[in-house]
């Protein structure tokens, strides 16, 4: 691993959440958040933890038990996640996006003692319960938008009436401090385990080595923080520095990102924002794209897809900084290969960060020259513990001190990486995975479908978009909208094919085994 000897490993004996809350007890006045409803300072937030932590105690939940964060971001989220681990329990923060079946596994899978909830994913929650054989003690639920049920508690009133707890649980950096759900690309998803130094470690070596985030930043992530990347970009790199962080519920429309880079939330602009590259085209292709002295921008920076060259060139020539890309993964916690700010190689995604180690291997092991593709594996201090209840896959992911990626990579002569696919066939869309196998699953479900396929398809920005490949029944008849319902009314929506293509057959080997590889040859002749 590349020596850092300008990072002090945090002690023995460390809570992350006392950590953050210590390093900003001189900016009590200073906003911490900023959400629709107001502003919440930094002395509010480590009252308000403080409450949460001695909540959740009062419930009888012990140390090292699990609570499900099922929230929308606001200013809700960051006390509640941190409020958990300053009690020395775990927070389970999910992706809010999912099915009431993905909610119900994820109760059973981490026999979760309560559930911290947004009220409008309220009733999803509910229909989970009734679904899991787990039982939930209590629901706290932040904005309640209708009457609560006997074993549901608002919030505030959750809050009201507790002192505080006055010390943090002593943890270990090696505890586990949280829970992350990672996609697979068969089975359901993987309960990643990350412990209390994990995202001390991704802010020294990234937020604050790489990015240079300092305390007058305003940051804003359009990834929300129940994603790994946005964890570390709204909440862990941010209060590391006693910045300031703007949080929006809502889905990060190009009109609701441009309200808030206008000032129009909280009265701030935020100087460093996070994104996508499926939100930068969408952005940059909106007409009602800012003009470059509208804005407060002296970063940007993009991960969870690979970011065509030409979007960051666009974005650069109109506002005047670049998007800094890289990678990371949730079993890595944030970001470990990347561009710097002022060192920017589009088309790639950039140079190891300082702290990790890379390597490229190929199938059999052994090393790859530079040129080649080869899978990426890396080895650095805020890797996950384990795959919680799930020993076969922690073995093939997390190999010794090495974590593999399943992606493919290569090494160009200045030391930068180039993104080169995956090693498996799962799908990033928009940012987030997607399974062919799920997607194709759902399809044949249908009364009129036989068989079907689902490749990556690339569209005008060069952004992976999801395809199907339907084979029909005999007499079976439907067409691409009505598919393109059905599988929306069964998964995640962000799951749906965004484009679908009427076969007679599909390739197949002898064994009767799918070829996506022939369909996905077939769409780059088409290109």
């Amino acid at each position: 691993m590349t020596e850092t000897p300008a990072v002090a490993a945090p002690p023995e004996r460390f809570n992350f959440a006392q950590h953050l809350l210590a390093i900003n007890e001189g900016r009590a006045a200073k906003a911490a958040f900023i959400d629709d409803t107001g502003t919440l300072t930094y002395a509010q937030l480590q009252e308000r933890v403080r409450r949460v932590a001695a909540g959740l105690r009062s419930l009888g939940i012990r140390r090292e038990e699990r609570v499900l964060l099922l929230m929308q971001d606001g200013n809700d989220w960051p006390v509640s996640f941190l409020g958990s681990m300053y009690a020395g329990l775990v927070p389970v923060a999910v992706n809010t996006l999912l099915t009431a079946d993905d909610y119900a596994y994820m109760l059973e899978h981490s026999r979760a003692q309560a559930v911290l909830v947004s009220g409008a994913l309220l009733p999803t929650l509910n229909a989970a319960m009734t679904r899991a054989e787990h039982e939930v003690g209590r629901v706290i639920v932040s904005r309640p938008i209708a009457p609560l049920q006997p074993n549901e508690v608002e919030f505030e009133t959750f809050l009201q009436g507790q002192r505080g707890v006055a010390k943090p649980a002593t943890t270990h950096g090696d505890d586990p401090g949280f829970w992350l759900y990672s996609s697979g690309s068969t089975g359901r998803p993987k309960g990643t385990v990350h412990s209390h130094a994990n995202p001390y470690w991704t802010a020294e070596l990234y937020g604050k080595a790489v990015l240079g985030l300092h305390e007058g930043d305003v940051c804003f992530s359009a990834a929300k923080l129940f994603f790994a990347y946005g964890l570390g970009n709204g909440l862990t790199f941010p209060l590391s520095v006693g910045a300031t962080t703007i949080l929006m519920g809502e889905r990060p429309t190009p009109e609701a990102t441009f309200k808030r880079w206008r000032g129009e939330v909280g009265g701030m602009k935020p100087t460093i924002f996070y994104g996508a590259p499926t939100g930068f085209a969408g952005m940059l292709a909106h007409p009602q794209l800012p003009a470059r002295d509208a804005v407060a921008l002296r970063m940007a920076s993009s991960a969870g897809e690979a970011l065509p060259a030409e979007l960051g060139e666009r974005f650069k020539r109109h506002f005047g900084v670049d998007i800094v890309d890289g990678i990371g993964s949730t079993e890595m916690l944030h970001i470990f290969l990347s561009n710097r700010p002022e060192r920017v190689r589009y088309g790639t995604t950039g140079w190891p960060v300082p702290g990790y180690e890379i390597a490229l291997r190929a199938e059999g092991g052994g090393p790859v020259p530079d040129g080649e593709p080869g899978d990426l594996y890396i080895q650095g201090p805020s890797a996950a513990m384990m795959y919680w209840g799930n020993r076969a896959k922690t073995r093939e992911t997390f190999q010794g001190g090495w974590t593999q990626s399943g992606d493919k990579y290569v090494r160009n002569e200045d030391g930068s990486y180039t993104y080169s696919g995956r090693s498996d066939d799962m799908l990033k869309v928009s940012g987030i995975y997607v399974s062919p196998f799920e997607v194709e699953a759902t399809l044949v479900q249908h009364p009129a479908v036989l068989e079907a396929a689902v490749i990556g398809k690339e569209d005008a920005d060069g952004l992976t978009k999801t395809k199907a490949f339907v084979v029909l029944k005999a007499g079976g008849q439907a067409d691409e909208v009505e598919l393109k319902a059905f599988v929306k009314d069964r998964l995640a929506p962000y799951k749906y094919p965004r484009f679908i293509e009427f076969v007679t057959e599909l390739p197949k080997t002898a064994t009767g085994k799918i070829q996506r590889f022939k369909l996905r040859e077939l769409e780059a002749r088409r290109r």
